[in-house]
């Protein structure tokens, strides 16, 4: 490996070893966002899909079905499929946050307006049905339609858990499984799938993808408290938005009925004033919920890197293995 190639973070590298594939991806993407009759579509697609973004979930099934000997045609498909699913999570998210900003440019809600995101976001989704029957597999229509009913049911359950102090670690992670991490593990999954692997390497694959998307995200959730400008969050977006997420159940679980008390009227009741931030932040550092929520995070990293023991030693395999280091970078 040259010193310029040794600079790249693991997925720029995955991404240069896979760019012809993933040029293919661009195209079908651009392809299949095109729309004769609504003009709207293609112009909101494109302001998101267009504006960067890492491609991880893509990439991740490239390199499955690269890692597995896959020689098709139909790892381009489901690579597709993969990013059309996550545009439209990030589309209908946008409006449930009111968010304002997403990869550093202004949200699609914000430009066009609320309705234009859901019911482009709901074409995406559509689009992502066409190009998995494309592949003429029913379990890979499977694995993927299962994820897509399981994200939207992770968002919902989010909704109901995010200000409820009683909400549990364990909910916390069918949430976080829901949300994030099952497009991971079907996007890793169906690699192995489409390439007629053996079981325990689609097992593999699928085991891997879980534990990188629960990595992921408990890192981008404690990152709310540990962030700085250069990770590029801003520290308390999560606790002005009332998001409970792991760090704050962890503060939660210890806390007695004065600290208790505060949560209840920051969290639940939304009345938040000067100061509370800080407080916040004492209170979890007090607590050691930042460290803890840090352990955890690298613990399902480990999990990923071991998950992909049973699969044929190779240079795209170590980078898999690098990936999940990478996604806990920020906090070590």
């Amino acid at each position: 490996m040259g010193l310029d190639e040794a600079a790249l973070k693991p997925h720029e590298r995955l991404a240069g070893l896979l760019a012809e594939e993933l040029s293919a991806v661009n195209d079908l993407i651009r392809e299949r966002m095109a729309s004769e009759h609504a003009p709207r579509i293609p112009e909101v697609t494109a302001h998101l899909i267009e504006a960067g973004g890492k491609r991880l979930r893509p990439m991740l099934t490239l390199a499955a079905a690269r890692i597995c000997g896959y020689d098709g045609p139909y790892h381009i498909h489901l690579a597709a499929t993969v990013e059309f699913i996550h545009t439209a999570t990030l589309l209908h998210d946008d409006v449930v946050d009111e968010s304002a900003q997403r990869r550093g440019r202004p949200t699609a809600n914000l430009l066009w307006d609320n309705k234009s995101s859901v019911l482009v976001g709901d074409y995406l989704f559509a689009r992502s049905f066409q190009l998995m029957t494309d592949t003429g597999s029913v379990r890979v229509l499977r694995i993927l339609s299962d994820a897509s009913a399981t994200i939207a049911e992770g968002e919902v359950l989010q909704l109901t858990a995010a200000q409820n102090l009683a909400t549990t670690e364990e909910i916390y992670l069918k949430v976080v499984r829901g949300k994030t991490a099952a497009l991971f593990s079907a996007a890793t999954e169906v690699g192995g799938v489409i390439a007629g692997a053996p079981e325990d390497h689609v097992k593999a694959l699928h085991a891997y993808g879980d534990a990188l998307g629960i990595a992921f995200q408990i890192t981008d959730d404690l990152l709310d408290y540990w962030g700085s400008d250069a990770t590029g969050k801003n520290v308390g977006d999560d606790f002005r938005e009332r998001k409970l997420t792991l760090p704050l159940i962890k503060a939660v679980a210890k806390a007695d009925e004065e600290e208790r008390a505060f949560w209840k009227r920051v969290i639940e009741k939304g009345d938040q004033r000067d100061g509370d931030l800080d407080h916040a932040l004492h209170l979890l550092n007090q607590h050691g919920a930042l460290k803890a929520t840090r352990k955890e995070a690298l613990a399902w990293a480990e999990k990923a890197k071991a998950a992909l023991a049973p699969l044929p030693e190779s240079e795209v395999r170590q980078m898999l293995s690098d990936i999940a280091d990478y996604v806990v970078a920020r906090i070590t």
